[in-house]
């Protein structure tokens, strides 16, 4: 059986990374002769059992945590919600409220879904521009009677990164827990638990150039949090089952290449994610920029395209491998529900395209990229009936 071979241009890395050569080779061992279980009590199982460690320390170390603090999961979902529902259970009657952003990823916002609707609280503060959580309000927000607070660290879409030491420290005075959504930011930016200031922190290895499938949550010693499956005691009981050893040594070695290759992936990749915002902004009349300038991932990047469908552009350019952060089911796009909530029009969140580049993206990309992107807008406007046409299209917008 053949595949087609992968993009030309790949822009998706707050999507998914490719898996570094360096995890691969680590893993490889894992899922061959070192087939070991590492609650089995021989050569093997010990070998397994010490890889696994080996990982929780480097992992531990990336967020400034200690090993007893990791617990591997199976990615950012899990992780979000052991947290989430995890904390709920274990919270006293009086404590019935949460906190929480409008621009959380359905990670988050499904498992608090779950909660409202057994009769919990749920107070969602709004982002002001360019996206960022309105600090002042959510400060408003907290209270005695709120159980958790979880706001993510930087927003997948916009890339904005959230003010979650500030929140922490006032949510903790007032005893409340206080999770957050790093899948976006590790490897990414420096995180550190104590800078921080949480209780709780999700982690998703494949966002990080680890393999898919594997996660970890940073758990503060003496937060409350129940299991949300029961069985043996692995993972101290948070997690129990017999451990992905082969995905939890790429999530380790994942975290070392992070820390090696961290200040100086960023400070590249924010020069050519610049790059890419003025290419296209001399190309594109009217595009717009909904990435914050500063307190941002130094890779993200979210524009709209004017008087057209993003979904549209992207579909003209399929040597590029992008996103527009809408849904699409039987036809029918959906604007950026990130944008929504920003404030924006539906007309403008529905021209969203979301580039987000890598360890491995390079300068002639991104020069293709703004003149694919370009083009393929310009032939879309060119195209478009007019305004005043019979035959102009219902769900386009204008």
């Amino acid at each position: 059986m053949t595949s087609e071979g992968p993009p030309v241009i790949y822009l998706d890395h707050n999507a998914t990374t490719p898996l570094a050569p360096e995890v691969a080779e680590a893993t490889a061992p894992y899922l061959g002769a070192e087939f070991g279980n590492p609650s089995s009590d021989h050569a093997l199982g010990r070998r397994a059992r010490r890889a696994v460690e080996e990982a929780r320390a480097a992992v531990a170390a990336l967020i400034s945590a200690t090993p007893e603090e990791v617990v591997f999961t199976s990615g950012g979902t899990e992780s979000n919600n052991l947290a989430i529902r995890g904390v709920a259970a274990q919270a006293p009657s009086v404590r019935r409220r949460i906190v929480t952003s409008t621009v959380e990823h359905p990670a988050t916002t499904a498992p608090l879904a779950l909660l409202e609707a057994s009769g919990w609280t749920l107070t969602r503060v709004p982002v002001v521009a360019p996206g960022i959580l309105d600090l002042d309000a959510a400060l408003a927000a907290l209270g005695d009677d709120v159980a958790l607070v979880t706001v993510m660290l930087a927003q997948n879409e916009t890339g904005a990164l959230m003010p979650v030491a500030e929140l922490a420290a006032a949510a903790r005075a007032h005893g409340t827990v206080v999770h957050t959504d790093a899948a976006q930011a590790i490897g990414k930016t420096p995180v550190s638990v104590d800078d921080l200031g949480v209780d709780l922190l999700s982690i998703a290895a494949h966002k990080c150039y680890g393999p898919k499938g594997v996660g970890a949550l940073y758990v503060r010693r003496g937060t409350p949090l129940s299991p949300l499956v029961v069985g043996a005691g692995q993972e101290g009981g948070l997690r129990p089952g017999t451990e992905n050893v082969a995905g939890i040594v790429g999530l380790g070695a994942a975290a070392l290449l992070a820390m090696e290759h961290l200040t100086t992936d960023a400070a590249r990749i924010a020069q050519l994610r610049d790059e890419l915002w003025t290419a296209l902004s001399a190309r594109v009349d009217g595009i717009r920029r909904h990435t914050p300038d500063d307190a941002s991932l130094a890779n993200t990047l979210l524009v709209t395209f004017p008087g057209v469908l993003g979904a549209d552009v992207l579909a003209r350019v399929p040597q590029l491998a992008a996103s527009t952060g809408s849904a699409c089911h039987a036809g029918e796009h959906t604007p950026n529900a990130t944008l929504l909530a920003m404030g924006n029009s539906p007309e403008v969140a529905s021209g969203a395209v979301r580039l987000s580049l890598g360890r491995g993206t390079t300068r002639a990309e991104i020069e293709a990229a703004a003149e694919l992107l370009a083009g393929a807008h310009g032939a879309l406007v060119a195209t478009a009936p007019s305004p005043t046409s019979p035959s102009t299209s219902k769900g386009t917008p204008r």
